[in-house]
């Protein structure tokens, strides 16, 4: 078990290496093969997740599962690996996105061979960037998961049509690409000055914590980290890449790009911003507030003003998003901890959406609103599972999002009561437009003209069944994830003094 423990992780960031390797040799008229391969390979490191998950000794906490392979010690960097109670339920979500990812994406037959190369080496990236207590390595993973977006989206996306104009696909991937090669900018400014101002000589976290920054030091970089990470989680006013990139992207991509890569943004401002610098992280955290306020009302209105259903769950994700900041910014137990499920439960929630709307698609081709109609009459299954995610959306007790919100909330409201008032607004808006959006898709007299339509088949059905089971268990059994968190929590707060 000794050995396990010790090589679990590079295990787990090695294993997409090694399937898309093995992709690359397989020859291109294997398609079924290079299927088989990417899926054997996603689920073997959706068990490998579990694995750490189940036997991360909450009880003592911080890093575990530590290894380290020394790389260029003159500058102090290695490959060092470690995960903390938050960073295990992000490896169990990104096990659990990747691999439904890859059983909605079978029947992907154009240029399958790059397709599923690219789908591994971004999860081998988001994967990298969970398990890293290495800053270098961190911000390598970072780029990694983030680059192969816009040949994903650019290829094998999806143009939209407005009354006026089309949106292409490579207009969503270059702004994405754009958006968030702009935002890697400021966190690398941000790590550099972590780096040389600490005088250490290391880019491992776990030394850095010790390090004494200077109050007005960490004033200037903690808004550079907030800003260069909170892009990719959506932050307002820099999130309007996410919506456009959603719409353009596979149905697959959608998954991992709202499952898995906003998250990356979120811990990491966690990770370097939080724990690296406290006193900036105190001083700023009342702007953050202020945006993820804006964030959850602004995403939320949108998502009702949208006639395309990729458009609303992308707005939709751009509101949810601001409740994980808000939860952060609150700087409270509970808040904090409502922040980490709501990465979480929303990773699998937004899954589940596209997942569906995907399956809708390849049914129907349009994604219009108002030409959707009565589908459950045709589709029950999928509409059931969409329904049970836009519950889990609105916050519906027994499923995942209630719990998450709850402490969002009492955090939000122990910080400002304006703010929680605020935040509670949202949830009605987010009501609104998902009764709405459900009652007028999938009930209601269907349109002629998907009489002949099919529900999901049975592959597709097992995979967004996952997803909704998992909506259910943390609804109805939170405690072991919060669990997990929750002394990673308790070891956050005391190292920011509160």
């Amino acid at each position: 078990m000794e050995i396990v423990d010790k090589y679990i992780l590079s295990m787990i960031i090695t294993a997409p290496f090694l399937g898309a390797t093995l992709v690359i040799f397989t020859p291109s008229y294997y398609s079924n093969i290079i299927k088989l391969i990417t899926a054997t390979t996603a689920f073997t490191t959706l068990i490998l997740s579990i694995y750490v998950c189940v036997y991360y000794d909450s009880t003592v906490g911080g890093f575990q599962f530590i290894s380290e392979y020394n790389w260029l010690e003159n500058i102090g960097i290695s490959l060092s690996l470690g995960v903390d109670g938050i960073a295990v339920l992000m490896l169990l979500l990104t096990g659990i996105i990747i691999t439904t990812a890859v059983g909605l994406s079978w029947k992907i037959n154009k240029d399958t061979k790059d397709y599923f190369i690219l789908l591994l080496l971004l999860v081998a990236g988001v994967y990298g960037v969970f398990v890293s207590i290495d800053l270098f390595f961190l911000f390598f993973f970072y780029e990694l998961a983030v680059l192969p977006m816009y040949l994903l989206i650019g290829i094998w996306g999806s143009n939209t049509t407005f009354k006026t104009f089309i949106r292409t696909k490579e207009y969503g991937a270059m702004k994405l690409v754009l958006y968030l090669v702009g935002g890697s900018i400021l966190v690398w400014i941000g790590i550099m000055s972590i780096y040389t101002y600490s005088e250490m000589g290391t880019f491992n976290i776990m030394t850095l914590q010790d390090a004494e920054f200077s109050h007005g030091f960490q004033q200037v970089v903690f808004p550079l980290i907030v800003i260069g990470f909170g892009v990719l989680a959506g932050l307002w006013p820099f999130h309007t890449w996410s919506p456009d990139g959603h719409v353009a992207a596979p149905t697959a991509v959608s998954m991992l790009h709202a499952g898995v890569l906003m998250k990356l943004g979120s811990f990491g401002i966690i990770r370097v911003g939080m724990t690296l610098l406290p006193e900036g992280a105190i001083d700023w955290m009342p702007v953050l507030l202020i945006l993820a306020t804006i964030n959850v009302l602004y995403g939320a209105c949108s998502a009702m003003a949208q006639r395309d259903l990729k458009y609303v769950i992308g707005y939709s994700s751009v509101s949810h998003m601001g409740y994980v900041l808000m939860g952060l910014a609150t700087l409270k137990p509970l808040g904090i901890s409502g922040a980490v499920l709501q990465m979480f439960s929303h990773g699998i929630m937004t899954a589940l959406f596209f997942g569906v709307v995907g399956i809708i698609y390849e049914r129907t081709h349009t994604r219009d609103i108002t030409i959707l109609e009565g589908l459950s009459k045709r589709m029950g299954l999928a509409a059931s599972f969409f329904t049970v995610a836009g519950l889990a959306s609105l916050g519906l007790p027994g499923l995942s999002s209630f719990i998450a919100e709850l402490l969002i909330f009492i955090g939000a409201f122990q910080t400002n009561l304006i703010i929680g008032i605020l935040g509670i607004i949202g949830a009605a808006i987010t009501a609104a437009y998902i009764l709405r959006l459900i009652g007028k898709v999938f009930f209601g007299p269907i349109n002629k003209q998907w009489d002949d339509i099919k529900d999901a088949n049975r592959l597709e059905g097992l995979t967004t069944g996952v997803l909704v089971s998992f909506l259910l268990i943390i609804g109805l059994v939170p405690f072991p994830f919060l669990k997990l968190i929750d002394s990673t929590i308790k070891a956050l707060l005391k190292g920011m003094a509160i």
